[in-house]
Order: structure tokens, then sequence, then C-alpha cells
């Protein structure tokens, strides 16, 4: 008897109040877990939980003390010495050396097979050599000194070049043990133990980890889920502790239900559609027609009606929030959406386009509610105001980050960009013609040598170079801006430690559970 009135109060309860795993929302399935591979922001976030660099971050996204336990900057700030910890070791016992900084290091920068961050690296000494195939990768500026210190020398000072430490392009890898990412030796706060495609990925506390003795919680699963809204869903159903994200139509609900259990905070971030400059397509040949697709889309329409609110409307790269960078006026901003829509047909027509002839373009967008719902927006937009007709291309998004990459195929693509480093540089970096990530195929010389005066100086004089280099692009038109990102989760309050900031990175590793918490 005592079974039957016990059996449906249990049901009631949520699968996560006596839980001691963490469950997480995590986005896509992860591109890669190879350091050198690794290029969305799912894969991004799982390798700080399994890997750390010689500098990691604190809860609130500021830099701390990684690998190495302190460091000092000599020369003028071209040189850094850095002292690794005499605990530090990988998941097998075996101590970590600044030898496995230097292997890795110079992998990344191998021109037979360079790491899709390799760009991050430039400012040590002869990187972009290296990489141009001038150089041999052992002459990197990298150096271990001895088993527990190392030198990093650059080309010039560079102020923002500690951030780097802290992105996996410049994580260490082990000189022996299985190369595959699945079952490599991880030095990180936990290990994975498992990992089950489009399911979940589960990941152990890390024994040998420096900091083992801190970490509240021993078994996180990351939760890999494309669609938001299936996101969301599963958390209602006590699936998971955090999500990801949110889908921006459902943010005025979770004010209302959830408010204890949001998060919203703009961080370094934004979204744009890229066009591809390589392939030959009516966009690619006319300024003017890239220019009329730009100022026909309703940004206000578009993220307050489309896309929920909460996002900021972009009419540049480079997202607002950087010191010492103030955003750059765009005289599209200050028009009304008609003088807009006018100056986009004036534009359309002083392209040569055959007005009786439609122009139809393809916008390809990785599987994503938010995304598809962007896309039906944007091409009824272009439709309406221009004329065009737009093939919306919905792709996974291992292959649609395979398809922009090779840019054969693409006309039109979704794009955007999280800072790698609180710097203009990280997001205008993308726009040179030598980066590997630039899926635009964005190609100006003059563009080309305001990046490399740039990187020569430091301060205002550096702000100014680059605010002068993001105008030109943006006035080639090679992408299109629509909004800031600004980060949405939703937090159970049974979790600890999870703090706001706008670098939007929550390590595992401070995270906790009050175990019958909600």
């Amino acid at each position: 008897m005592r079974g039957k009135i016990l059996l449906p109060i249990l049901l009631l309860v949520s699968p996560l109040a006596f839980s001691e795993t963490l469950r997480r929302g995590l986005g896509p399935e992860p591109d890669s877990l190879h350091i050198h591979q690794a290029q969305g922001l799912s894969a991004i976030n799982l390798l700080r939980d399994l890997r750390e660099g010689l500098i990691t971050h604190d809860p609130r996204g500021r830099l701390v003390p990684g690998v190495a336990s302190h460091w000092e900057m000599l020369d003028d700030g071209r040189r850094y010495r850095l002292t690794l910890r005499d605990s530090a070791a990988w998941s097998d016992g075996s101590p970590l050396r600044a030898e496995d900084f230097v292997r890795a290091w110079r992998q990344a920068v191998d021109p037979a097979e360079p790491s899709r961050n390799a760009a991050l690296l430039r400012p040590v000494k002869n990187a972009q050599a290296i990489l141009a195939g001038e150089l041999t990768p052992e002459s990197l500026g990298i150096e271990a000194v001895t088993p527990n210190i190392l030198d990093v020398h650059l080309e010039r000072p560079s102020a923002w070049f500690l951030e780097v430490l802290a992105h996996p392009v410049s994580f260490p890898l082990p000189g022996s043990g299985p190369e595959d990412p699945r079952v490599a030796l991880v030095n990180g706060p936990y290990t994975l133990a498992e990992a089950i495609p489009h399911a979940r990925i589960r990941l152990e506390s890390n024994p040998h980890f420096h900091s083992a003795d801190s970490l509240a919680i021993d078994v996180v699963e990351y939760l890999p889920i494309e669609d938001p809204a299936s996101e969301l869903a599963r958390y209602r159903a006590g699936e998971l502790h955090i999500t990801e994200t949110l889908p921006p139509n459902r943010l005025q609900w979770a004010q209302e239900h959830h408010a204890e259990e949001l998060q919203l905070t703009p961080y370094l971030g934004s979204f744009w559609l890229g066009i591809n400059l390589r392939r030959e397509t009516p966009l690619s040949d006319h300024l003017a027609l890239r220019t009329a697709m730009m100022l026909a889309i309703d940004r206000d329409i578009l993220l307050e009606k489309v896309l929920g609110g909460g996002l900021l409307p972009a009419w540049t790269i480079v997202p607002p929030g950087l010191d010492d960078y103030p955003e750059i006026p765009q005289q599209h901003a200050q028009l009304t959406q008609q003088e807009r829509e006018a100056q986009a047909r004036d534009a359309f027509q002083r392209s040569g386009w055959d007005s009786r002839e439609a122009l139809r373009v393809q916008l390809r967008f990785n599987t994503s509610s938010q995304h598809r719902r962007m896309a039906v927006a944007v091409s009824s937009m272009w439709k309406q105001v221009l004329g065009v007709r737009t093939e919306l291309i919905n792709e996974e998004w291992k292959v649609f980050v395979n398809n922009r990459r090779q840019g054969v195929l693409t006309d039109i693509f979704r794009g955007g960009w999280i800072a790698d480093y609180a710097d203009a540089g990280t997001f205008l970096d993308l726009f040179r013609s030598d980066n590997e990530l630039n899926t635009t195929f964005y190609d100006n010389p003059a563009f080309d040598a305001l990046m490399a005066r740039a990187d020569a100086v430091a301060g205002v004089e550096r702000a100014t170079i680059l605010q002068e280099a993001e105008q030109m692009m943006l006035s080639d038109v090679p992408v299109i801006p629509l909004y800031y990102y600004v980060s949405r989760h939703l937090v159970k309050t049974a979790v600890r430690g999870f703090v706001p900031n706008v670098r939007d990175v929550h390590l595992s590793r401070y995270l906790g559970l009050d175990v019958g918490g909600k």
C-alpha cells in the first residue's frame, strides 16, 4: 500500500533533484575535440573543461594562472617568461613539461596542417613567416628554458597576448599516448569518459589535475542540442541544470516564469551574414548589390518581432564594450527604414542587374530554430524590397562549417564571432586575406596593410588604425551585420558558482550543486 502512495509522488520530483551530476546544454555537436581543429563555440567550451592552457579564466571570466603559476614580462613586452606549476600533470599522472607547449605550438603553425585558429599565434616571433612557408616550425619563438620554465618571444609587444594563452590554440599536447582526441591524455579538471554523438558527452573529474581538490562536481554531462526550443523543453522537463542558450522568442516568457533562473548578459560577440566573394556570382561582382541587400533588412522587426528581443542591432562588426574602441558611427544607422529601403532600391538599380530577371541567391545556415526564423525573415525582406528570390539551405553544423570554409557552394551564409580576447583585432583579423577563418574570402591589400600596421603599435594609435580598417572593410560589404550577441541562459537555483560575465565563460570546475535543490 505504501508503494502505491509513493510512486505518483516520486514522478512529480525533478530528475535533477537528487543528482550529483551537473547537466549542461552544449549547443551543436562539437566539430572537433582536437585543440587545433576545434572551431565552433561548443567545442571550445568543452575543451576548456578537458584541458587547460598556461592561463585560464576565473568565475568572472578574468585571466588567472592556469598551468603557469606565474609569469613576467621582459624585454619591453617582447618576451614572456612563464613558470609552470610543479603539480602540473597529464591525466595518467605523468608530469606536464614546458616542452609539451613547444610541441603543440609548433604543430599549430605548421603550414602542412595548421590549426584552424593559428592566426591567434601571429604575435609570436616567426609565426607569420612559418605559416607562409618561409621558415620551419622549429624557428617559432617559443623555448623550453628548463622543464618548468617557458619563454615566449613576440615580434612586438601585444597587450592582449596573455588572453591567447587561455585559448585552446595555445594548449599543450603530450609527447606520448594515443592521438585520437577521444582517448588522448588531457590536463584539465575533467577527463572524457563517454561521448555518444548527438546524445551526451560525459566528463569525470581528473584526479591528477593540479586543483582537483577544489572541484565541487565529479561528473559533468554535456548534452548536444542544436535547437534552442528543444533544449528549453528538456530544461523544463528537469533534464538540464544549465541551458546553453534560450530561444529569443521565449525571452519575455522566461522573464515572467523563470525570473530567478534567467541570466541575461551582454557579451563580446557579433552576428552577421557573410557573402562568399570567391565564388563568381552577381553578389561577388557587384558592390552595389551587396549594399542593397544590406540596406533592405529591417533590423528592428528582425530583432523585436522575429527573434524576440534582448538583442542589439548591429551595423558594425566590432561590438560595443571594448575599452578604447568607440563604436564607429554608420550613416545607415541614422536613417529611417523607409530611407534605407529607398537607398537599397537605388543601389540595386545602379548595380546594372536586369530587373526583368529576379536575382536568385542561396542563404546557408546551420540547424537552429533561431537561424531558420532569421533566414525566413531576411529572405522575405529581400523579396519585398528588391524582388530577390532566396533559397534557404539548412545543414547540420559540421557540414555547414565545411561548406562555408571551402567556399564552393555558398552564396550567403550565417556568420558571426565571439571574441577570443578583448580587442577589436579578434574580429577584424577574420578578414585578412591569409586567414584560414576568412570564409568570405575578402581580399583587400589596403585592409591587410592597415592590419599589419596595427600589429606594430598599441593603445590609442592601434585603435585608430583598426577603426580605419573596419570602416574600409564595412564599405566593401563582405558581410551584413545584423546584431550583437547577448548571452541567455536558464540556470537552476540549485547551481552554485555561475557568474554572468562579458566573455560568457563558465568553467564547470567552479560550479557546484545544492543536492535536493531545484
